[in-house]
């Protein structure tokens, strides 16, 4: 008995240990990488990305791109989660992040292929993650007027189908973004962007006001109010709603005429509380029944049923009204005030705008496009630059693009490099390398020559930290009197999260998962998997013996 072995693991559970595991979380974080490199930059290719009920999406955004790819893979899935989180705090940069991990676990098996422990290569990336941050803040440069948000703008909608209009959509961007500053804040979730297929992007505007996706209740309700009251409302104006349990008992024709005459008065007091608040616009977020359409739209009143919250959200701030959630409560205190509220109609969508806001705090940008699939398209540019250019209102600090800023962060870091002691610095040294990647890839996708390119963009820098590389022209040439401008804390916030999803991965020496786990369809006859990972080692449970 002293010989048998003891299986503490449940039956075909699949186990990578050491190298193993760590050579397989590269292998998947690699792939990944590759898959959304040749999107990066002006002159980055889209994807079709097709789901499993047929629609179609085509995108070169990074996150868009990882998440309808639904990757299994765990390690992969933490890149993801990454650019996830990088698309929501900062709204762009989310390609670069897994760019940079790729490269920096690239270059981290190198150095474990010399020898050198994880811990020293874990340590030396995140003292020259911090390193890399330091040198970013110095040579920022400051930004707080129109002109340079615009550049911000455009950068951030480079190669992202919407070129031949990004003039015109910045400057949509800016001044949406600069109308609902408010403590040197833009919050851009007050701001919405209304898809509507047909006409040319060129057609695209900013509204006054508000833009929602609806009609009033009925078509003989009025199209136009001026000097709009709004009341908004979180509470039914119909009965099912309010007396859901009640059980009424009817035994004559008597009773079930005095219910109704009943129920016809609530219906009416419901409305008459409506009334009598002055309000002549209601958006009410709950249901609103055919008998109190009939009396709110002989009372004259605009109204609409079940807007959605984020649309309720935005009418409070642009116009001042107060969400009130009993009906009981609304008062003329609570309404808001717009100069107009209308319907229109463009191409085949009714719109409803509400214009003419005094201080409006959010905004709506209707976005025009040929088909469907470009408006989607272009919309996604115009989310990362308006979250590029709030985050340039806050900062108020911006950097210069092309790969040059990439330029100044590798001197900096090989001069940090050597000046560090011991095994550490063959991982500094490694960490200054992998920030090449964004130089490269640029000149890469746009089908240039890299090793000159390369070349020449390191010696200009000798004469001025502005050079970066013009995809357009093959050359290099200062990137700020060229206007590519990116903020400051999209690249902050991409470095540190390309360098913990890095050290996260590379601490790993152990994966226990259960069976076909790590893949989508399980491993074939020659022990592959369809999501591009190594084989399991011979052995069953990660080429150990078992566990005594």
């Amino acid at each position: 008995m002293a010989n048998q072995p003891i299986f503490i693991l449940p039956e075909g559970t699949e186990r990578y240990s050491k190298r193993d595991a760590l050579r397989m979380n590269i292998t998947a974080a690699k792939v990944l990488s590759n898959i959304v490199r040749t999107t990066l930059g002006p002159k980055g290719m889209d994807k079709m990305l097709v789901n499993s009920l047929g629609d179609v999406t085509i995108t070169n955004d990074g996150a868009t791109i990882m998440r309808e790819m639904e990757i299994n893979q765990p390690a992969a899935r933490m890149l993801v989660e990454t650019a996830k989180k990088q698309e929501d705090i900062v709204g762009d940069g989310t390609t670069s992040v897994v760019v940079i991990a790729g490269e920096l676990l690239s270059k981290a098996e190198e150095l474990l292929d010399e020898g050198i422990a994880t811990s020293i290569v874990v340590k030396g990336f995140r003292n020259a993650t911090a390193k890399a941050i330091e040198i970013l803040n110095e040579i920022a440069i400051d930004a707080d007027d129109k002109e340079t948000l615009k550049k911000v703008a455009v950068t951030a909608m480079s190669g992202k189908g919407s070129d031949y209009a990004k003039e015109h959509l910045a400057e949509l961007v800016v001044d949406a973004a600069l109308r609902i500053k408010e403590d040197g804040k833009s919050e851009i979730d007050n701001i919405n962007i209304q898809r509507v297929s047909g006409d040319s992007v060129e057609d695209s505007f900013l509204s006054e006001g508000i833009v929602i996706d609806k009609a009033p209740l009925s078509k003989n309700m009025p199209k136009e109010v001026k000097d709009a009251k709004i009341a908004i409302v979180k509470y039914p104006i119909e009965l099912k709603d309010i007396n859901t349990d009640a059980k009424i008992d009817i035994t004559s024709p008597d009773q079930f005429e005095a219910f109704l005459a009943q129920e016809e008065q609530m219906i009416k007091d419901l409305v008459n509380k409506v009334l009598d608040s002055g309000a002549n616009v209601l958006f009410c977020q709950k249901g609103i029944d055919d008998m109190a359409e009939h009396y709110l739209k002989k009372a004259g009143i605009m109204a609409y049923k079940r807007v959605k919250k984020s649309d309720i959200e935005r009418i409070s701030k642009a116009t001042g009204a107060k969400l009130v959630t009993d009906i009981e409560d609304l008062t003329e205190d609570k309404l808001g005030f717009a100069g107009r509220v209308y319907l229109d109609k463009l191409f085949d969508h009714e719109l409803t705008f509400v214009d003419e806001c005094e201080n409006p705090k959010a905004s709506s940008i209707v976005l025009r496009g040929s088909t469907r699939y470009v408006t989607e398209q272009i919309s996604r540019a115009l989310d990362d630059a308006l979250g590029v250019v709030a985050a340039t209102i806050e900062e108020g600090k911006v950097l210069i693009g092309g790969g040059a800023c990439e330029i100044d962060l590798i001197k900096g870091l090989r001069d940090y490099g050597e000046s560090v002691s011991g095994r550490e610095q063959l991982a500094i040294l490694k960490y200054a390398e992998a920030l090449e990647v964004i130089p490269r890839t640029l000149i890469e996708n746009a089908g240039l020559d890299t090793i000159n390119l390369i070349a020449d963009l390191k010696a200009a820098h000798e004469d001025s930290p502005f050079i970066g590389i013009n995809v357009f022209s093959g050359e290099v040439v200062d990137m700020k009197e060229d206007g590519v401008i990116e903020p400051l804390r999209v690249k902050i916030q991409a470095l540190q999260s390309a360098g913990e999803a890095s050290e996260m991965i590379l601490r790993i020496d152990d994966m226990i998962a259960a069976r076909n786990a790590l893949s989508s369809t399980g491993p074939d006859e020659s022990g592959n998997d369809d999501s591009g990972m190594p084989p399991m080692p011979p052995g069953g449970m990660g080429g150990m013996p078992p566990m005594m």
